[in-house]
């Protein structure tokens, strides 16, 4: 298959990845129109590449570790161009950008299996599973990102080292709002997916099993400890930056979503 849009959906990445930095170095207090365009240019290449996989597979791109990557790479820039604005996080575009090209850049080194089209009925409820699961990993991600910024915000308020960035980023108060908002977003996901590959029969892969039930078991302790206020917007900060990196060490169990 050709890998002609996945490439120049890659290059988009890292000329957005420029350009952020780029805007932040100027001191603006948002993204230039650059930047969005070639952000939403990424997306709109991803997505038709995706389309092309998904025809020549016959089902939804998620049989093996290089659609996994690629559809986590779009699922992050979907959340990203529809929540940016929302909660004034567009800056975050630094870092999201690096992280959708490091993803796709993974993708691209990695042999792309054959596309040979499944001869074995597509199963809805296994389709709805997978995709949303991964789409809800995108949010995590997001959540993720608007952690470890705070993260940073308040290691230079406490160490009275203030660089230039800081007074770029989102206030920390945004942060932990769209921290918290983003963890919500991936664990209704989550479970969403959770709940159709019960009706599907995934629940049958004893491994998957435990790893899906990991992942929804962590996101709702966060979930909880958020929506009670138990817990510092630091820590908070912690545990979702932390939890999105034992989220990464499992991705590839995805695939045996496409085998089962």
């Amino acid at each position: 298959m050709d890998r002609t849009a996945l490439v120049a959906s890659t290059l988009c990445f890292l000329a957005g990845f420029a350009l952020s930095v780029q805007a932040l170095r100027a001191r603006a207090q948002g993204p230039s129109a650059s930047t969005l365009w070639v952000t939403l240019g990424g997306f709109l290449l991803q997505s038709l590449w995706l389309y092309q996989r998904g025809q020549l597979l016959g089902r939804c791109p998620l049989t093996s570790l290089f659609d996994v990557l690629v559809f986590l790479a779009w699922s992050v820039t979907l959340i990203y161009l529809g929540t940016g604005t929302t909660y004034r996080l567009s800056l975050l575009g630094v870092f999201t950008s690096p992280l959708v090209f490091l993803l796709q850049s993974i993708a691209l080194v990695i042999p792309m299996p054959s596309g040979a089209k499944s001869v074995v009925p597509v199963n809805p409820w296994l389709e709805l599973h997978a995709a949303v699961s991964v789409v809800a990993y995108g949010a995590f991600a997001l959540a993720g990102i608007a952690g470890l910024t705070l993260l940073v915000q308040e290691r230079q308020l406490k160490t009275r080292k203030l660089h230039s960035f800081f007074y770029r980023f989102p206030p920390i108060h945004d942060l932990a709002a769209a921290n918290r908002r983003l963890v919500y977003i991936g664990f209704a996901l989550l479970t969403l997916g959770l709940v159709a590959g019960i009706f599907q029969g995934v629940a049958h892969v004893s491994f998957l099993r435990f790893v899906s039930l990991g992942v929804w078991v962590l996101y709702l302790f966060l979930s909880l400890a958020l929506g009670w206020r138990r817990i510092s917007p630091k820590r908070a900060a912690w545990l979702a930056s932390g939890a999105f990196l034992v989220l990464l060490t499992t991705v590839w169990a995805v695939q045996l979503v496409g085998k089962s």
